[in-house]
């Protein structure tokens, strides 16, 4: 049996790496992204800077601004660490349909059918996310999930904790043993603090305690908590990287740096939003049968308007003239734009009818399509996407 590549990425101090990008006066300074401390507000996420001082995440507020007095607290960003994960979980789709979303900044890949070494390409993964989303990451390499997460959190406390581990810590197959043998017992998940006490009595604190034990004495000690332990100890773990395919809908949006009443400037926003939009319903190999956009605007009062396809569809130019159309029933000239969006629901899977249109189109769509997937997504472009 051929041993399998997964790779387990977290994007570090995410919300934190995300305000950076908009506020870069920031970086390397102790900040903290959460709630007030004047109500119950507590830590989101905290810098690497502040970490030093103790403060973490699931912290007071309070509590911190007593560790760190000269913290600085960032109110969360609505809506914007949504964008920035969407962006980056689409591309790690493109390089593999094995992609499985942990949470907002976290995930697995199964590379076991791409030729090139798991080290490799989670160093080329990272050099992407690094210069083209500006966002820090660390991998974990192995033959399971279960190591290759370990393997991450090993990588990132070897690195400095003075700012983003940006690690990548590889685990070869057949090194598993030794690799988990020296860490304590606590760094296998699902072990917390009383469960650690309960296997401190029979002399488990690492977990090479545990591997020098039978199955039939973790089982006599432990009962079915036994059989499970002596299979994770020795970095055991069968469970697939499961992509999930019981999305809805599927949106793309992006928030401006500053408010805009450019409609030239919008609309070729409009059009590189339909174009993410279509690239992922062809991913899905769905179609959509209902469109939409939103607007925020300057105010922060947010607008939706939708409209109903009569023939589903999945391409970027059909997508921009209905999102088009829906653009100038809300947007008048002079009004200020601080979110654009485009979605798609009501999706349907391959076979759904097309128009003939749809079909005369498919064509010129996939010959764009590849020439992106080999040259990069702003390789072509539709006319009104350059500005």
């Amino acid at each position: 049996m051929v041993a399998r590549k997964i790779l387990h990425i977290d994007l570090d101090a995410f919300f934190c790496s995300v305000e950076e990008l908009y506020t870069p006066e920031l970086k390397g300074k102790p900040f903290a992204v959460g709630g007030s401390p004047e109500g119950r507000g507590v830590v989101a996420s905290c810098s690497y800077a502040a970490r030093m001082f103790g403060v973490h995440s699931a912290m007071p507020m309070g509590q911190a601004l007593r560790l760190c007095p000269n913290l600085t607290l960032v109110p969360t960003r609505s809506g914007a660490y949504g964008e920035a994960s969407d962006k980056v979980f689409e591309y790690l789709e493109s390089i593999t349909p094995h992609f499985e979303c942990v949470s907002v900044d976290e995930g697995y890949l199964d590379a076991t059918d791409l030729d090139i070494p798991g080290e490799v390409l989670a160093l080329r993964i990272q050099e992407t996310i690094n210069s083209r989303f500006r966002l820090p990451c660390s991998f974990g390499v192995a033959s399971s999930k279960l190591v290759a997460k370990i393997a991450n959190d090993c990588g990132k406390k070897r690195t400095s904790r003075t700012s983003p581990p940006n690690s990548i810590l590889s685990v070869g197959v057949g090194e598993e043993l030794a690799f988990l043998a020296p860490l304590p017992i606590t760094s296998l998940i699902g072990v917390g603090e009383k469960t650690a006490l309960r296997l401190a009595k029979f002399g488990i604190y690492h977990i090479g305690h545990a591997q020098k034990k039978t199955d039939q004495e973790l089982r006599r000690d432990l009962g079915s908590m036994g059989a499970w332990l002596y299979r994770v100890c020795r970095g055991i773990d069968d469970r697939v990287v499961q992509a999930d395919d019981s999305f809805k809908s599927i949106s793309k949006e992006t928030t401006f740096d500053s408010d805009t009443s450019d409609e030239k400037h919008l609309l070729a926003v409009l059009l590189k939003l339909s174009e993410g939009v279509g690239a992922r319903l062809r991913n899905k190999q769905v179609s959509t049968h209902t469109l939409s956009i939103k607007f925020r605007l300057a105010n922060f009062d947010t607008v939706s308007r939708q409209t109903k396809l009569f023939n589903p569809t999945n391409l970027d130019r059909v997508i921009f003239e209905h999102a088009k159309k829906l653009f100038y029933t809300l947007w008048k000239p002079g009004t200020r734009v601080r979110l654009l969006g485009v979605g798609a629901a009501h999706l349907l899977g391959e076979g759904a009818q097309l128009s003939l249109l749809d079909n005369s189109s498919q064509k010129m769509q996939s010959t764009i399509d590849s020439i992106r997937l080999r040259f990069g997504k702003d390789s072509i472009q539709w006319g009104r996407a350059k500005e």
